[in-house]
Formats: structure tokens, sequence, C-alpha cells
């Protein structure tokens, strides 16, 4: 018995074959995992149903009851991690050490939100009225649909879920189908702790059968995304509809300076896992390399030294440093954007072709170019894979103008050793987060999210809950 057919999807409190199924393939091999239930349109109207009887108890339970059902599915999560990290691995392909930490962090959103959730604060302001006063309270905004992405499976979900439960919210989640199997665990570590029933729904499926429904019935208040840009544009018109509250994080095309004075060896040491994390396929993943033309040639020379000493391979094996990307349609763009560099006057460095030695299995190279132009494709929009795209630049106002020259603002990196050069990319750059010296962005207790066309709101820290509230004032007085 497959993982899948172990448990299915996940409804009004228990497990359940769905009316459909979805096949899923590992892409290292390309073979058959096993095959998923996939939800009907009944299937996830019965979820919501259930979601319906949930609101109330779920809010009777005060945040104190939540954050202590909260700790347990955290425990349930750790007791869990080999098992998750080894599925993790064999959907998406990345290698074990990405995949235990991606569990870890799972854990950790829940740990940080059963705090949270004892910390739902109101306020008292006094009224102009003699005698009177405001009473400024928070509630849950009510069912919550959440949608995730692929190269995440478990945080993404678990970032969705865990905010969404500490605000009295239930949730119904629907995960890729690519990568269902570490999401059913999860659900199965909520299912444990014994919340009322219908707090937590899992329904994977076709886009008709599951984001159809839950777009379109109105007991649903607010959608969440991690999800394409296009995606993303679609779900704001089809929430108009029901007026849902929204929130979104979508693509990116990280800018990466180095500044003349920055630490070379500490950005090149940041720089290499980051690049080729999950092959490149990281919305935060830095794509735009911009080096001073004094650090040029030093850091493309130290960027080639460390990628040509990763290693290729199953993700399930320990000594595996980067997997293969996640389809073969992924894999035939990425060569696609390449050889389209190369013909318009880009170099390759290293790389730059599917990986040899392999029969089997979406493998790549990790790549990097030079002599590349900001009007390129590789440069200009997002590549969602294992290519390091890196171009000189001379001036500090040069390089901020072409690092914000793109629609996307999700994420953006800048090495330097002067607090006030750091000012000033701080300030300038157009983006939702930025990395001074470091590519550590993601916690459970910091804001992560974009500007412009990567997105709406953020998940993390306390401004994770708030997307998940609603404001009410009385006006009391006697």
């Amino acid at each position: 018995m497959t993982i899948y057919e172990k448990y299915g999807l996940f409804i009004d409190g228990k497990w359940t074959a769905g009316s459909e199924e979805i096949e899923v393939r590992s892409p290292t091999t390309e073979r058959k995992l096993g095959v998923s239930s996939a939800a009907s349109r009944k299937d996830t109207r019965t979820a919501i149903d259930a979601a319906e009887r949930a609101l109330s108890p779920l809010r009777k339970m005060g945040g104190f009851a939540r954050a202590d059902a909260m700790h347990r599915i955290a425990d349930l999560i750790q007791a869990h991690a080999e098992e998750a990290a080894r599925i993790i691995s064999a959907e998406t392909g990345k290698p074990l050490a990405q995949s235990r930490r991606e569990w870890g962090l799972a854990c950790d959103q829940f740990r940080w939100y059963a705090e949270e959730a004892r910390r739902i604060y109101g306020r008292t302001v006094e009224s102009r009225v003699p005698g009177g006063k405001y009473e400024i309270a928070k509630e849950p905004v009510g069912i919550v649909g959440a949608f995730t992405a692929w190269n995440f499976p478990a945080v993404l979900a678990a970032r969705k879920i865990a905010p969404a439960m500490a605000a009295g919210c239930p949730v119904i989640l629907r995960p890729s189908s690519q990568t269902p199997g570490s999401v059913m665990i999860l659900a199965d570590c909520i299912r444990a702790a014994e919340l009322p029933r219908g707090s937590v729904g899992l329904v994977v499926g076709k886009t008709d059968e599951t984001y159809g429904p839950l777009m379109a019935d109105a007991r649903v208040r607010k959608v969440s995304l991690t999800g394409s840009t296009r995606v993303g544009q679609k779900m704001l018109r089809d929430a108009a509809q029901t007026v849902k509250k929204v929130s979104m994080e979508l693509g990116g095309n990280a800018p990466f300076i180095i500044y003349e004075d920055a630490d070379l060896e500490l950005a090149l040491d940041m720089a290499v896992p980051a690049k080729f994390a999950n092959c490149g396929q990281v919305c935060v993943s830095p794509d735009r390399f911009f080096i001073h033309e004094s650090r040029h040639d030093a850091f493309v020379e130290g960027f080639v030294d460390r990628a040509s000493r990763i290693t290729l391979g199953d993700g399930l094996d320990e000594t595996t440093m980067m997997g293969p990307l996640i389809s073969s349609s992924r894999l035939e763009e990425i060569d696609g954007v390449i050889r389209e560099a190369v013909f318009d006057g880009a170099s390759i460095a290293f790389g730059g072709k599917r990986a040899a030695g392999f029969n089997e299995g979406h493998f790549y190279e990790p790549t990097v170019l030079t002599d590349v132009k900001d009007e390129m494709r590789v440069f200009a929009e997002e590549n969602f894979g294992p290519v390091a795209a890196i171009s000189p630049f001379r001036e500090e106002d040069e390089v901020i103008s072409r690092a914000n020259a793109t629609e996307m603002g999700l994420a953006a990196y800048a090495f330097t050793k002067s607090p006030t050069c750091a000012g000033r990319a701080i300030s300038a750059l157009k983006s939702g987060m930025v990395g001074i010296n470091t590519c550590a962005l993601a916690a459970s207790e910091a804001p992560f999210g974009g500007t412009g066309f990567s997105g709406l709101g953020r998940e993390g820290g306390p401004e994770g809950i708030e997307g998940h509230l609603e404001t009410k004032l009385a006006h009391i007085a006697f």
C-alpha cells in the first residue's frame, strides 16, 4: 500500500477515498510513485460544508486551547520527520537534507503560530461621547481556501494552515497534484490532535473540481495562493465575484548585487547554495547576478568552481547535492532559455546542457552564464531553474536602476561591508524582502512576501495572522 492509498482526501475530520484518481510520478525516475485520490466538485463542496460546521466550535475553543492543539500537532510533525522528508524527496527530487529542513520549517510554523494564537489583541479607545468608549476586537474572517505549489509542499501548506488555525478559521487546502504525499502526513498529524471536525480539509484534484467550487462559494471568505503570477491574476478576478480577502505569494526575479567592497568568499558561499537549492526552483532564488566590474572575473571563477563540485543525483541518496527539475516541460523550458541567451550573445561559463549519465529523470547541469544583457529572457524573466546569469556593473545608481527594472518584487540581495551602502540598497530596491550579506529570508517569525507582480499580503510573523482576522468596532455609551 502506498501513502496515497493509506490516506486520500481529508474531509470532515476523516480520511476518505476520492471520486477521481491522479497519478503521481517521480521527477527522478519518471516512474509512477502511486495513485492519489482526487476530489470531485461534490467532494470539495462537502469539505466546505464541513468547514462551515466547524466555524463556531473552532472559534469557541479560544486562542489558548487552539495553541495547545497546535503544539500537539507540532509534536506529531516532529515524530514523522524522516518519513515525511523521504516523501518530499521522492515527489520533488530535492536532496534529503533540504527535505528534512523543509519539514522542520513546517513544524516551526505551528510552534510560532501556537503562541500567536494567545496574542490576538484588541484595544479600547476613549470616545468623544461623555462616558463612552470604543472597543476594537479581532475576529476570524471565516473559511479559508488555500492553494499551494509543488516546490515546497510541506512548508507552504503549514504557512497557510497554521495562521488560519491560530486565528480560528477553518481551512481547506488544495495542494499541487504533483506532490500530495507530505501534505497527507501533515493532515494526519492535524487529525490526531482532535480539533473540531472540519477545521482542516484536504482536497487534491483538478482545477475545475477543487479551485472552481472554492472560489465560487461565498462561504469561503479568504483565499491564499502560492503560485504563478498568471494564476494569481485569475484568482483576483475570481475572488472579486464573492468579495473574498486575498493573499498571494507569486513569482520572483531576484537581483543579487556584489558591491566593490563585498566579502567575495562570503558572497560565493551564500550565492551558490541559494541559486541551486531545489534545482533553482525557488521563488526567492537569486536569478540576476550584478557584480561590480572590479570583482566580476573573480566572482565568476569562484562561482564556477563551486558549481562544478555539485553532485547531481537521486534526492534520496545522502550524497546528492542537487536533484532533477520537476518535469520534462520545465527541463525543455530551461534548455530553451539558455539556447536563446547563447544565440543572443551570452557565454556559457559552466554547464548549459542536460546532465550526462542519466538515462531517466529531468536532470540539468548547474549552469553559469556570462555576457548576459538585461533584455535577454534569462535576465528579464524568472527562470526558475539552475541558471545563474551574471553581468557586470560600474556605478551604484546604475545597478539599482537595473535591479528594479522588473515587474516582480519578491526578494533582493546585496553584499557590502558598508552599513551606509547597505542602507541605501534597502531603501532603493523595489522588493518586499532584502537580504544584506545573507540569503536567509524565510522564517516563521518574519513576514514573507513581495510587491508588484510578486503578490499581496504576507505570510509569517504577526503579519501572517492579520490576513485571517476582521476588525470589529463597538461604540459603547451609557
